[in-house]
């Protein structure tokens, strides 16, 4: 990708905007060059935050390489969604039928929804109106409680900072899982989520600290959660000793040591797996247990 286009509906949300454009900019920053450009229906566009952006009226020239993102905007109900005109909806029709990707963060897939394109693929959208929208739109498969997904370049978010996240995703899409840890870091997101996490995940309760060290177990742990990963190893890489890792880690994530860490990302992934019909033995297997009654005892402490 290598325009980015962002269509602005009256009401949109800043940071839904801001999030992923501040991605692609700080992706530019490192040498991944992004043109971006910001459309609307009128000149200024006012935010839900009080605050009005100007806009291009006239759409750039696009091939199946550029990318359009639908910012979300406030919506109690997405019944009452600001108009959305049909000259801009059959532009994004165009735009995915040449081949290009559209994209759209929390409320954002309405209009994607009113284009047609949810029909037949999976999508998502802030955990307030998910329902309204499998309701709205019955030939969409509506995934709940995820941060982001990615269907026949249909990619939708769950809203709000998740819209990083889906920016972060096609980031390394593009260009690779190194550039967008690169993006990442620079962004100070520490919380580097994919897809299958659910909107209130352990990446993101046990991320708000600033120790780098820990920070770094952590991606290693996140990426590899499923895999065995002795302390000694993990202190290893990260460049400390087993004591000074165990004390770091504890003292930033409240309390939780490195295995315990694992463990709970083990046992959110179980949950996940098992709630979309898989059995605890093969849930345990999935995620690394060795013995299945591990993820049984896990669970029990939990509930």
């Amino acid at each position: 990708m290598s325009h980015i286009v962002f269509l602005l509906v009256p009401g949109l949300h800043l940071l839904d905007l801001a999030g992923p454009a501040q991605v692609f900019s700080t992706a530019s920053d490192f040498g991944h060059p992004y043109t971006l450009s910001y459309i609307a229906e009128q000149p200024l566009v006012p935010t839900a935050q009080g605050l009005s952006l100007a806009a291009r009226l006239d759409w750039p020239e696009l091939d199946q390489e550029d990318l359009i993102v639908v910012p979300g905007w406030r919506a109690p109900v997405l019944a009452g969604s600001p108009a959305i005109g049909a000259a801009f909806l059959q532009s994004l029709r165009d735009h995915h039928a040449r081949g290009g990707t559209v994209a759209s963060v929390c409320a954002g897939a309405e209009a994607l929804g009113r284009a047609g394109l949810l029909d037949g693929r999976r999508c998502t959208t802030h955990h307030d109106v998910q329902d309204e929208l499998a309701r709205r739109y019955p030939r969409t498969t509506v995934i709940r409680d995820v941060l982001y997904t990615a269907d026949d370049r249909v990619v939708t978010s769950a809203g709000i900072a998740s819209g990083i996240d889906l920016a972060l995703h096609l980031i390394a899409t593009g260009h690779g899982p190194a550039v967008a840890a690169q993006v990442a870091r620079d962004m100070v997101v520490y919380a580097r989520r994919n897809g299958h996490e659910p909107q209130a995940s352990a990446m993101l309760r046990y991320r708000s600290h600033l120790d780098d060290t820990v920070h770094h177990a952590q991606d290693l742990l996140d990426a590899r959660f499923d895999q065995p990963l002795p302390l000694s190893a993990l202190a290893a890489t990260v460049g400390v000793s087993e004591r000074t890792l165990t004390r770091l880690f504890t003292r930033a994530t409240g309390g939780l040591t490195p295995l315990r860490y694992q463990q709970t990302l083990r046992l959110e992934r179980a949950e996940h797996l098992i709630s979309h019909g898989a059995t605890v033995d093969a849930a345990a297997r999935a995620v690394g247990f060795e013995d299945p009654r591990m993820l049984r005892r896990l669970r029990a402490r939990e509930h």
